[in-house]
């Protein structure tokens, strides 16, 4: 048990027999024609709902967010769709409930629901004030259920009212996906066996900046690739074409190469493309001397053996952001290279970050020879980045 968890209200602490529960899961999944994409996170929900059922809950009432609705409901980011493919992966009944999931209507329908029932509700973002913490509408939301369940890690990050608020009003737990995630990533922070290897791509470092500065003092190597190796390069004095970069944190770079250049890797080369599109014209070049008309798109070849030497023998391997534009099959070969190196790892301990980084190891088809798979993206750089979660914060 880690230093995060172990405060933490879980499952078997907490009475669910006869009551209803309300579970906030993180359903915020692909969906295109209104056909859900990828079920991985509802999947990831169904060790809790059958816990709940186990244990003899009345009902399950099921919420989450979907995409970034700003006007209240709207079709497009209805979770409507996702009802079926519950009900399919749970193998029983799924009622899903329209509406505001804070009307008297979705109250009245809950309490219509027969014993055992396991309902979804319309996207918790189509209420207002969800976002802010409402007090009102935590309220409303905990009127649904007699206990609360987080198993949302995705969500965990943020204050919002159904993450957060409807915790400080009902008795709580965290669900079996949230601890699983504490876990695993609290390992990262509580039991690291060195050699300690960080990945870091994407674009922008901007982005994650925090975390970088936070894990640099603590691991052995840090592998920068993606976009965002090029802010570091430009740094350096390289000639970086029209390559992405941040002229912004250029002096943060020189400092953080100043200080840990010793445990920095940057890609020496590249390859680079004419455009930013898949049937692009290509070249390797060296990574400091990007033509002028060109940009960097994915590592070189021999980047990808120096980063792959740079792995070999790690303990301990925590990966987050893709190589290159790894979404054109022409610039994916990076990316797929350092997912077959941290899959080939004997006896590490491996964890993949979230967001894009679990499209990219599922992509490379390796997503089954790595330790953890995340399902936050932010969260798990936020925990990383030392933060307190408030959702974690709130199980306690």
């Amino acid at each position: 048990m880690t230093i995060l968890e172990e405060h933490m209200q879980n499952l078997s602490q907490l009475d669910v027999k006869g009551k209803r529960v309300l579970v906030r899961v993180d359903y915020n999944v692909p969906v295109k024609d209104g056909v859900v994409q990828d079920d991985t996170r509802v999947t990831a929900s169904l060790p809790t709902i059958r816990a709940l059922l186990d244990a003899g809950a009345r009902g399950v009432i099921l919420m989450s967010h979907f995409g970034r609705p700003k006007n209240g409901p709207e079709d497009k980011y209805s979770l409507r769709p996702v009802a079926p493919v519950l009900e399919k992966v749970l193998g029983r009944p799924v009622t899903f409930i329209g509406g505001t999931a804070d009307s008297d209507e979705t109250l009245a329908a809950v309490q219509a629901l027969p014993d055992g029932a396991v309902a979804l509700l319309e996207n918790v973002r189509f209420s207002s004030g969800e976002e802010k913490n409402n007090p009102e509408l935590s309220a409303k939301l905990a009127r649904l259920g007699d206990a609360f369940v987080l198993d949302a890690f995705g969500s965990a990050h943020r204050a919002h009212s159904s993450v957060s608020g409807v915790a400080g009003l009902l008795p709580h737990a965290a669900g079996t996906l949230l601890q699983t995630e504490v876990d695993a990533l609290g390992k990262l922070l509580n039991d690291v066996q060195h050699p300690y290897v960080v990945i870091i791509g994407g674009a922008k470092v901007s982005d994650k900046l925090l975390v970088i500065e936070n894990l640099l003092p603590t691991v052995d190597r840090m592998l920068i690739g993606g976009g965002m190796a090029y802010t570091f390069v430009k740094a350096q004095g390289g000639k970086i074409g029209k390559s992405i970069h941040e002229d912004d944190f250029l002096d943060k770079a020189r400092e953080l190469l100043g200080t840990y250049g010793d445990k920095i890797v940057l890609p020496t080369d590249t390859l680079a493309g004419d455009a930013f599109s898949n049937d692009a014209n290509t070249r390797v070049v060296p990574t400091n001397d990007i033509p002028d008309d060109w940009e960097g798109m994915d590592i070189g070849p021999d980047s990808r053996a120096a980063f792959a030497e740079a792995l070999s023998g790690a303990k301990t391997v925590f990966w987050n952001g893709p190589m290159g534009v790894f979404e054109f099959a022409k610039f994916a070969d990076g990316t797929n290279a350092i997912a077959k190196a941290v899959a080939d790892l004997q006896g590490a301990y491996t964890v993949i970050g979230g967001g894009d980084s679990v499209s990219a190891i599922n992509q490379s088809g390796q997503a089954g020879r790595v330790g953890h798979i995340s399902t936050g993206g932010g969260a798990s750089l936020e925990l990383l980045e030392g933060k307190a979660l408030p959702g974690v914060e709130a199980m306690k």
